[in-house]
């Protein structure tokens, strides 16, 4: 604002004489007008530079002097005045009423800015603070202007007096601010859209490593703030964020390039003006720094001044934003025709002219030198337009200058009664066309809505474009995709990804990022210090997988899976079981399945010679008895083999036991037998009575009825079941039955043990009984290999893992069934079949031949 209080300090005088109203302070140049019944006012930076003079505060300082004439905003201009001159012929809009302009160039200053303000507020006389000298046509508004700060300058002073301003260009998001710019209005989205437009942009390509540089003026830094919470909202990274000093005479240049060239940030986002970012491209140029990614504001996407083929080595593969432009028929032939002999008071067509063309005009008291080329106006600007960089500059201009337009109808329509029918003296006040503004809507030629919501603001449309080289060495901008605001989900973001051309000059997508991404099978752990897109890859602990790119936590596989050795992905865990069909599980099953016949078979050659002495002897139907459960003692090892299952698991351990508990209650009751048959021979022996086979039935019968109370207090208390055993060896499931209550089952086994240990010691102290054929040898040794093998099978047992526990117990049951059946049975076998001699009365009891 220190413009403002300059201009505002200053001494203006203001009187009625031949010359009109100015002010002493100075001249006013750089403007073109045109007479009408209504004015539209208008402001465009014609020239992108100026000259700096050192301000010594001892004088009044010097003029600016504006430098650069920029071709891109001249066509702008000309689109203004396209448009009023198309307004002006058309009989449906403001018939009867001629619109007239007033343009001035701001030179990209924002002194000029309000000096031109002013100028047009004062009647185009001079500059006077909130004075209008001047009885002619009045102002209907203000078009203008292009950059966002200038038109904040702007917009202060006309929303006091409620003048209708309309920017073709300025973006920045606090121009929505209604309470601070009420009158301003624009024909190009806000920042707040582009903004989130640039962070889809970048997050579509997966670049999570930006740079940001911005000018240090409120179109950048509101602008640059916003993309970078855009950006970092969808997981990106903010590499270095850097300002444009445009204070400065070289812009920060020098600092700006080597920030650049020293960051790993492939994309780097650039929110600024085409000519403050000039010199930055130039000093890029200068130290040869290329193959970075430029992602472009609509400022310069698609700017004439940076363009140029000088720096397509630089900004080769620039993708950015440009507002949406359509068709403008006429345009290219109302610019084609244009020539300064036609438009005398345009001051800048001559200009205009000699920088196109090479040439100079010859002019009244300027010398020319030798071997200039003189300007004939015969030269042609075909090609001079046949490329319109910024057609959506001129779009947006025309769209401004018709939005006025409809507005003033709209005011004038209602003020038919107080308008005489002679031209020129129409009537309105400036807050009539503001209200009107805020209600405008008409169609474009492309049949485009054009409306504003009550921020000011239009719906956000926006092309995105590519810079590519032609086969005849132009450098052009071509549509690769779109941004569209109002569209619906889904398709709010279209790119086509194959049209675009990179700096590499193909079209795979260059990577922008900090870290290389993590392979699966690692995960990406923080470095201290460094943001989060910065990172460093280790790999999986043990038994955890990571199964895509850059994943920040690594997975356990579920618990019947595991990793493979990439640790990428999870497999199927081997389920492992004692089964039918693997070799193991087939052998027992045929060794338990013949061994049960082996039982049956005795037990039909005893039933065939079950009147010999030998039979008799050793008492028949305990002998029967126990073949039987010696024949089921096999066939239970068969419970064992297969798949756990419930009810398998509940009842193997207990048929096991009461089948072993049967068998071992035989050999002890014929051990007892055995005992009080040869003590009840003595005289006088009281064993007498015990002679006969309840002894032995009864001692069978509490035997297994002390095995059955406690395999049913083992079932009712803590059954068995079937489990997934995932914890005795990684990578299996080893599928088994899990004993429900391990002391009930060494007690079940150790019940057998004690059965055994009984009939051993008595078969023991028995075996030295007189007699030729002394059962109690054979149940001896029966009963120590009995022993011996669940002896063994304890510690066994203990160090077996998986299936080979449940083969170690059929083992053992098959063993100690086998030493029970070979121990007590095979020798009388022996005898009955090959040695038939023996097996007499007499020999039995030690009266036979010797």
């Amino acid at each position: 604002m220190w413009v403002l209080y300059t201009l505002a300090v200053e001494v203006c005088i203001c009187w009625e004489s031949g010359r009109g109203c100015h002010l002493s302070s100075g001249n006013i140049n750089g403007y073109f007008s045109r007479s009408g019944d209504i004015i539209i006012g208008g402001t465009f930076p014609i020239h992108v530079g100026r000259s700096y003079s050192e301000n010594l505060f001892t004088s009044k300082p010097a003029d600016l002097k504006c430098q650069m004439f920029e071709s891109q905003r001249y066509q702008g201009l000309r689109a203004m005045i396209f448009a009023i001159d198309e307004i002006n012929s058309n009989p449906d809009l403001l018939p009867n009423i001629t619109l007239g302009f007033q343009i001035f160039d701001t030179c990209v200053s924002m002194r000029r800015a309000i000096e031109g303000t002013l100028w047009m507020l004062s009647g185009g006389q001079g500059s006077i603070p909130k004075y209008r000298c001047h009885k002619g046509p009045p102002l209907a508004g203000v078009i203008g202007d292009s950059e966002s700060t200038r038109s904040m300058l702007m917009a202060h002073i006309l929303g006091l007096y409620r003048y209708p301003q309309i920017s073709y260009l300025s973006t920045s998001s606090l121009l929505s601010d209604r309470a601070q710019f009420p009158s301003f209005f624009r024909t190009v989205p806000s920042d707040v859209f582009q903004s989130r437009g640039l962070a889809q942009l970048v997050s579509y390509f997966n670049w999570t490593w930006v740079g940001l540089v911005a000018e240090d003026n409120d179109y950048g830094q509101e602008g640059i703030l916003a993309t970078k919470m855009e950006i970092m909202r969808t997981g990106a990274c903010i590499a270095f964020i850097e300002s444009i000093l445009i204070s400065q005479p070289d812009r920060n240049t020098p600092h700006l390039s080597r920030v650049i060239t020293e960051s790993n940030a492939s994309a780097v986002v650039v929110f600024s003006s085409d000519a403050n970012f000039l010199l930055v491209v130039e000093e890029l140029l200068r130290r040869n720094i290329t193959g970075k990614i430029w992602v472009a504001c609509e400022s310069w996407s698609t700017s004439a001044v940076v363009t140029k083929e000088r720096y397509w080595g630089v900004l080769r593969g620039t993708i950015g934003l440009t507002p949406h432009s359509g068709p403008i028929p006429g345009f290219r032939e109302f610019l084609n025709t244009s020539h300064h002999q036609k438009t005398p008071d345009d001051i800048f067509m001559i200009e205009f002219w000699e920088q196109n063309f090479g040439c100079k005009w010859e002019r009244t008291g300027t010398p020319l030198h030798n071997g200039t080329r003189l300007c004939t106006g015969q030269e042609s600007l075909g090609s001079t337009f046949s490329n319109i960089q910024a057609l959506w500059l001129t779009y947006s201009v025309i769209n401004a200058v018709y939005a006025l337009a409809w507005a003033l109808q709209d005011v004038l329509m209602h003020r038919q009664e107080g308008c005489p029918e002679l031209r020129g003296r129409c009537t309105f006040q400036p807050w009539e066309v503001l209200h009107s503004m805020k209600s405008v809507h008409f169609q474009t030629k492309d049949d485009k809505d054009v409306y504003f919501d009550s921020n000011g603001d239009i719906p956000a449309l926006y092309d995105i474009v590519n810079w590519q080289m032609t086969s005849q060495g132009t450098i052009q901008h071509v549509k690769v995709g779109s941004y569209d605001s109002s569209a619906r989900p889904g398709h709010t973001f279209m790119v086509n990804t194959t049209a675009i051309q990179w700096a590499a000059g193909n079209t795979k997508v260059p990577l922008s990022i900090c870290s290389q991404s993590c392979s699966p099978g690692s995960r990406k752990a923080a470095i201290r210090g460094k943001p989060a897109c910065c990172f460093q890859c280790v790999p999986c602990p043990q038994g955890q997988i990571s199964n895509h790119t850059d994943s920040i936590d690594c997975l356990r596989c579920p618990w019947d899976e595991l990793p493979n050795v990439q640790q990428d992905r999870c497999l199927p865990k081997i389920v492992e079981f004692l089964s039918y069909e693997e070799p193991l599980g087939a052998a027992l099953v045929a060794t338990s399945v013949t061994s049960s016949t082996i039982p049956v078979a005795l037990l039909g050659l005893f039933s065939h010679y079950r009147a010999t002495p030998i039979i008799r002897a050793n008492n028949y139907s305990l002998s029967c008895l126990l073949l039987v459960s010696l024949s089921l003692c096999f066939l239970c090892s068969l419970a064992f083999i297969g798949y756990p299952q419930y009810g398998k698991c509940l009842l193997r351990q207990v048929a096991f036991g009461m089948v072993f508990a049967l068998s071992v209650s035989c050999v002890l009751s014929k051990t007892i037998t055995v005992v009080i048959a040869f003590k009840a021979t003595k005289p006088g022996s009281r064993l007498r009575k015990w002679t006969g086979t309840k002894v032995s039935y009864f001692v069978i019968g509490l035997s297994v009825l002390i095995q059955l109370c406690v395999c049913l207090t083992w079932l009712s208390s803590s059954p068995p079941f079937p489990e997934h055993n995932i914890q005795t060896q990684p990578g299996l499931i080893i599928v088994e039955c899990n004993e429900g209550s391990p002391p009930a089952f060494w007690c079940m086994l150790g019940y057998l043990g004690l059965l055994a240990t009984i009939s051993f010691i008595l078969a023991f102290l028995a075996r030295q009984l007189p007699d030729n054929f002394n059962e109690a040898k054979f149940i001896t040794f029966s009963m120590l290999a009995f022993l011996s093998v669940w002896v063994s099978y304890i510690p066994a047992s203990l160090s077996a893992r998986g299936k080979y526990t449940v083969a170690l117990e059929v083992f053992a049951i098959l063993s100690s069934t086998w030493a029970l059946l070979v121990c007590i049975f095979i020798p009388k076998c022996f005898i009955i079949l090959y040695r038939p001699e023996l097996n007499t009365r007499d020999n039995l009891m030690g009266r036979g031949t010797k």
